[in-house]
């Protein structure tokens, strides 16, 4: 593996600072419960008010707790297993590794720009610098025609591209049905802004993540070469990311908001990106 000792130490800095910052996210309760807030906007927002998160609203601050769990129970635990399976030479792992490195870059970004400001900050930072770089260097470290020629001539790409266009399609349509209803009626803001600054998630969903999800998959149902090194990339990310988002949902089930339709979209989501995710990493004929 081309560039393995900086990709190793990033790696072992990435899995140490989210260990911190999850595990603090999880433990952390100071403060005085949760209270009401007036917006900018004049509209009133339950504020979480416990914790690391405690000046987030009470429907957002539920939902990083969840994602810490599954970064700190999950996200930590494959990242390690992968650094190891990469540096042993497996295309496969590096494959792996570089989607759950893109994992950690997209969640600290989230963090980093939508969390309301607190002692971590500086840890957020550092990880998605961390997460940023190892995940430029393990993109440069393929040789992407060895990548391609590794898969097996039957692998299952007019299934894999069709989902990966599919699922991001479906995800901003339903983030538009957000952002569209209000700038027709006049209102203009979306409720779900609360007292953020704007649609953070949704902005960068439609403006980077999903677009390139929906390219992955048309490259790969294509049979570009880069393809094959951006689709099973994406797919071991979005696994993770989707993971993450079922642990979002039920954690506001279990709190008693109405999660109706996305308690059914996203968990089928999950597990058909799970599914995808492990079929194009099997498809793999031989390890170099």
């Amino acid at each position: 593996m081309r560039y393995k000792k900086p990709i190793t130490l990033l790696v072992i800095l990435i899995a140490l600072l989210a260990t911190i910052a999850s595990l603090t996210g999880i433990l952390s309760s100071g403060g005085s419960g949760s209270y009401h807030y007036q917006s900018i906007r004049g509209e009133t927002v339950k504020i979480y008010g416990k914790g690391l998160y405690r000046h987030m609203s009470a429907e957002v601050a539920p939902q990083g707790i969840a994602q810490d769990y599954v970064t700190l129970c999950l996200g930590i635990p494959l990242l390690i297993f992968a650094i190891i399976w990469a540096r042993k030479g497996s295309l496969k792992g590096r494959l792996l590794l570089t989607g759950i490195v893109g994992y950690f870059l997209v969640t600290y970004l989230f963090y980093t720009v939508m969390g309301m400001y607190n002692l971590l900050f500086m840890a957020y930072v550092l990880l998605m610098g961390a997460s940023f770089y190892a995940f430029m260097l393990l993109l440069f470290s393929f040789d992407r025609d060895e990548v391609k020629l590794s898969f097996r001539p039957a692998n299952p790409v007019r299934w894999t591209g069709g989902f990966l266009i599919f699922i991001s399609l479906s995800i901003a349509m339903l983030w538009l049905s957000i952002v569209i209803p209000p700038l027709i009626d006049g209102t203009v803001i979306p409720v779900q802004v609360e007292h953020y600054t704007t649609l953070i998630v949704q902005g960068l969903d439609l403006g980077i993540l999903l677009p390139a999800g929906f390219i992955s998959g048309t490259l790969f149902l294509k049979k570009q070469t880069i393809g094959y090194l951006l689709a099973p990339v994406y797919l071991v990310f979005l696994s993770l990311l989707m993971t993450a988002l079922t642990a979002k949902v039920i954690a506001m089930y279990t709190l008693g908001y109405n999660v109706i339709p996305v308690i059914l979209i996203i968990p089928s989501f999950n597990l058909f990106t799970l599914v995808a995710a492990y079929n194009i990493l099997k498809a793999i004929k031989h390890e170099p």
